[in-house]
């Protein structure tokens, strides 16, 4: 059984940074295009960032438009985690924020497998 594990949320002020990571269990993840998503209360999920299987060159195929080079996307093959690393957050990147894997389509917005979710809260 497959599943993936979010960590290193929590509450920090905006201009701090975070690094969420993704850790799966019954399957290796290089073998899957990964992606972080995000859902803010009341709005709807949107993609963070993608990145492409090991075997695809771990090549960041997807980014948000309100990334704009704050956040990174990177894969650890020896932990078995996607990790994304979060700089000069915004109050506005307030979210659950879901690691998803096994995905597909535009923006890698078809997954198989999703994480339970982590609240990131960025106080202004």
């Amino acid at each position: 059984q497959v599943q993936l594990v979010e960590s290193g949320g929590g509450l920090v002020q905006a201009g701090d940074s975070l690094r969420l990571s993704c850790a799966a269990s019954g399957t290796t993840l290089d073998r899957y295009d990964v992606a972080w998503f995000r859902q803010a209360p009341g709005k709807e999920r949107e993609g963070v960032s993608c990145i492409s299987s090991s075997d695809r060159s771990n090549r960041n195929i997807y980014s948000g438009d309100f990334v704009k080079g704050r956040f990174t996307i990177s894969r650890d093959k020896a932990k078995n985690t996607v990790n994304l690393q979060m700089n000069m957050l915004k109050p506005e990147d307030t979210a659950v924020y879901y690691c998803a894997a096994d995905c597909g389509g535009y923006a890698c917005y078809l997954c198989g497998y999703w994480g339970q979710g982590i609240q990131v809260n960025v106080s202004a």
